[in-house]
């Protein structure tokens, strides 16, 4: 058998993750937002082929759009398509959301990051981060805190 896939409290389960954008940005709010996918794209989704750390997110027209997330195929998809690992993607969000971001977008310097890709309710979601981009000095000031506290915790519990 293969390995269970982690479930929270929600009934969800991750699919990808983003783990470079939390080193490369301050991510300064989430939002969750539904895929528009193909059928072969769905069945590779439930086997886990998805990468998401190169991808974004771009606002057109009015419209969410993912570039650069990686789904590869399986070798049993259908002869009759030709599948398209990279493909742009059109997220589903309200509309109120998206005037939002492109007013945080536009306005502010704001960026959209693609966080985490997971499944809700038989559903393939994607978290989004509204992010600013982080300097290499903050980069250094992140990984020094994080090794104090992990050295305060491991002297705390020696003491």
């Amino acid at each position: 058998m293969g390995k269970k896939k982690s479930r929270s409290e929600g009934g969800a389960s991750t699919i990808a993750l983003n783990r470079k954008a939390r080193h490369d940005f301050f991510i300064e709010d989430r939002l969750e937002a539904g895929l528009v996918l193909e059928g072969w794209e769905v069945k590779s989704l439930r086997a886990g082929r998805a990468q998401l750390s190169e991808s974004y997110v771009l606002l057109r027209n009015g419209e969410a759009w993912l570039f650069g997330a990686h789904v590869t195929p399986l070798p049993t998809a259908s002869t009759h398509i030709q599948p398209d690992p990279s493909r742009t993607r059109k997220l589903l969000l309200q509309r109120s959301e998206i005037n939002r971001l492109i007013g945080a977008v536009e306005r502010k310097g704001y960026t959209l990051v693609p966080l985490a890709l997971y499944w809700k309710r038989g559903r393939a979601k994607l978290e989004i981060g509204l992010a600013k981009g982080k300097k290499e000095y903050d980069k250094r000031a992140t990984d020094k805190d994080r090794d104090w506290q992990r050295e305060r915790a491991r002297i705390l519990k020696n003491a």
